[in-house]
């Protein structure tokens, strides 16, 4: 017996509305954020108190028609308790998503990222929010200024930068030009191969004038321009102005407008209209549902070779998956600047080694010192646990996880960069009879709790769920404060949701 069409008609439609709300639905997609180290206040103070009213506040106008607000709070009292602060999501964003975006960055900026500096600034793939304790409103600011770019590599790079170029060149003057409190916000599709198309954006904030708008994109564009080696995307981020490229569409399309239809054919076109709309409807489910099966099949037989291979990483996760490496996107550092951080790789600041390769102290052009791993050239197990990082820990925001700041890739050089923490690892601490007196029962307890609630994160409460797989002494370290943060994920492994159990054939880490 045949199931009516209109049911079918009706349960496509149904699962397409579903599919397309799943689809939409998502976390916002943090990228970077800048602290002062300098200026700090403490917990209980004025400012702080000012500090989350100006945060409340901006949550609270999350949903403006244009993306863009900002306040003050504590003008009444004296200057240094004064806290100035605006937030501006991406030009194209739903109020939804622009909401949902504040709201997570009014969070992560104190409790994650910047928790007692009266400085910050915090990059989302939908938007930026930045605080200060001076005031920044109508001032074009670049500085700091980062560079990210997708891991990928293009063909034809010099007709592609030239492409890349010239489209930024022809979207300043659509956003600096913009009307007095209208989004100074562009974007342009641009025809690269058969396949591939250059999708370009270009937005500053409302407040600056014609002239800092189109400074502070040309500034962006020429760092991008200078340092550029090749990728297929890249994008540059400024507390005034941002810019990125990709050959894949990270904004909403703004589809092109139909021609007015003739007179006596509305019925007609409401129709046709209709049937197209369930036709396309049903294709994008059957093409999702096919896709899902193509890549769950795909998953087990590769899972099925891995298990066979001992001689291959057991567990890794897969790298030649391109899509989930660009949805990565970590920072991605020039050689030259880590080179520099790192005062050339000198030997005087290694302060680890192990058989991937060695740990140097590093300090950027803005002071802030970081951990670089370099991974040997010539160890097969190194690379792997590279590409297992770079996929893995980028997704996982904890504070009793140490924190991937990005990577660097040149050649065989293999490169990632962390947050640098000053009292190194447990095992400086244990197996030193000195430092040893140092772990009084309280530094003990916080430690262990830390390390606790850290796996608690990997095993139950993260996206994923993760065993590390390698934990030992030498792989907590331990922040200024002694806070302990789990590291090296090169041996973990993701598990299935509802799956407790599974088996390896070569021993693996502790």
């Amino acid at each position: 017996m045949g199931i009516p069409s209109s049911s079918v008609s009706m349960h496509l439609v149904l699962l397409s509305i579903l599919t397309s709300l799943c689809l939409t639905s998502k976390a916002a997609q943090y990228r970077y954020h800048f602290c002062s180290n300098q200026i700090t206040f403490s917990p209980n103070s004025t400012y702080r108190s000012n500090l989350s009213h100006l945060l409340s506040f901006l949550s609270a106008n999350s949903t403006t028609e244009t993306g863009f607000y900002n306040t003050t709070a504590g003008q009444t009292q004296t200057p240094e308790n004064t806290v100035y602060g605006l937030f501006l999501c991406r030009g194209d964003v739903t109020t939804n998503e622009c909401r949902d975006c504040v709201s997570t960055a009014t969070k992560e900026i104190v409790q994650l990222y910047c928790p007692d500096k009266k400085m910050g600034v915090i990059w989302y793939d939908e938007c930026v929010l930045r605080y200060s304790n001076r005031s920044f409103f109508s001032v074009m600011e670049d500085k700091p200024r980062t560079v990210l770019w997708n891991l990928l590599d293009i063909t034809e790079r010099d007709r592609f930068l030239q492409l890349v170029e010239k489209a930024f060149s022809d979207l300043v003057p659509a956003a600096a030009n913009a009307l007095s409190g209208a989004k100074k916000f562009a974007t342009k599709e641009t025809k690269f191969t058969e396949s591939q198309t250059l999708y370009s954006l270009v937005e500053c904030t409302p407040d600056l004038s014609s002239f800092g708008c189109n400074r502070c994109l040309q500034g962006a564009i020429a760092k991008l321009c200078k340092s550029y080696d090749g990728k297929r995307g890249g994008r540059v981020l400024s507390p005034s102005c941002n810019i990125r490229y990709e050959v894949y569409a990270f904004y909403h399309v703004q589809a092109q407008a139909d021609a007015p239809q003739p007179k006596g054919k509305g019925k007609i076109s409401m129709v046709i209209a209709v049937v197209i709309g369930v036709t396309i409807a049903a294709s994008v489910v059957l093409v999702i549902l096919l896709y899902c099966f193509q890549r769950r099949k795909a998953r087990k037989k590769s899972n099925a070779t891995n298990e066979k291979n001992s001689g291959k990483s057991d567990g890794l996760l897969s790298y030649h998956d391109a899509s989930e490496i660009t949805n990565v996107e970590s920072l991605q550092f020039d050689f030259e600047t880590i080179e520099a951080a790192t005062n050339k790789f000198s030997d005087d600041n290694i302060i680890g080694e192990g058989g991937f390769g060695k740990v140097y102290k590093g300090v950027l052009l803005e002071g802030k010192e970081v951990a670089v791993k370099r991974f040997s050239m010539k160890s097969l197990q190194g690379l792997e646990e590279f590409k297992n990082e770079v996929l893995l820990i980028a997704k996982l925001q904890h504070k009793n996880l140490v924190r991937l700041l990005g990577c660097g890739i040149e050649g065989e050089e293999k490169l990632l960069v962390y947050e640098f923490m000053p009292n190194k690892s447990l095992d400086f601490f244990i197996f030193d009879s000195k430092r040893r007196s140092q772990l009084d029962w309280k530094t003990c307890n916080n430690i262990i709790s830390g390390i606790a609630r850290g796996l608690l994160y990997l095993h139950e409460d993260s996206r994923l769920k993760i065993i590390h797989r390698d934990l030992k002494p030498s792989n907590v370290l331990l922040d200024h404060d002694m806070v302990a943060k789990i590291s090296d994920f090169g041996m973990a492994r993701i598990f299935c949701e509802n799956q407790n159990i599974a088996s390896t054939k070569r021993v693996v880490g502790t």
